[in-house]
């Protein structure tokens, strides 16, 4: 309601990778692009440093708004429902079925709630492909703004690098080899 606009995914018609996240922040309800703000510019790091070309990554949301409340000037993110997880649901299948990548990367857990219709504790599906009902390989992660969140800067780099190998095993479950830098 209180959105600027939809925020559709994009990348090419056909990926082998689709990165889905959990909704557009302030920066991307802006722009009308996926992944540009802050937590984009840590995606684009570790797929970097995971060997896979944003450029032939499929980007989006499972919620194509931006959900917010005002303090002061500014807007923060709050986290959407259920019913607008599933309201949403509808058009993150559509994206599905016009790509048809071989492999998913769930963003955090409303990502992974939208995916496989459940509940899902990120720690236990963590690195592990779960098939889906059509056959794509699903592979569980932290949502990137996870990382701006940890003050410690040791802790951040480690959460760093759980997050590439994450990355890495959606890599290895789709088959591919390292991208060219």
């Amino acid at each position: 309601r209180d959105a600027t606009q939809a925020v559709p995914g994009e990348g090419p018609k056909r990926a082998d990778f689709m990165l889905v996240g959990e909704q557009p922040g302030d920066k991307e309800d802006l722009a009308g692009k996926p992944f540009v703000g802050p937590a984009g510019r840590i995606l684009d790091a570790a797929l970097k440093d995971a060997g896979i070309a944003r450029e032939d990554t499929f980007v989006t949301n499972a919620v194509k708004h931006f959900k917010h409340e005002m303090r002061g000037k500014r807007r923060l993110h709050k986290r959407p429902n259920n019913y607008e997880i599933e309201r949403c649901k509808i058009w993150l299948e559509r994206e599905r079925d016009l790509v048809r990548p071989s492999t998913i990367v769930a963003l955090g857990v409303t990502a992974a709630r939208s995916l496989t219709g459940k509940t899902v504790t990120i720690s236990k599906m963590r690195r592990t492909p779960v098939e889906l009902a059509d056959g794509t390989k699903l592979i569980v992660t932290i949502h990137p703004s996870a990382l701006l969140r940890i003050e410690d800067e040791n802790d951040k780099h480690a959460a760093y690098r759980d997050f590439v190998a994450d990355l890495q095993a959606a890599r290895a479950a789709a088959g591919k080899s390292p991208a060219k830098s």
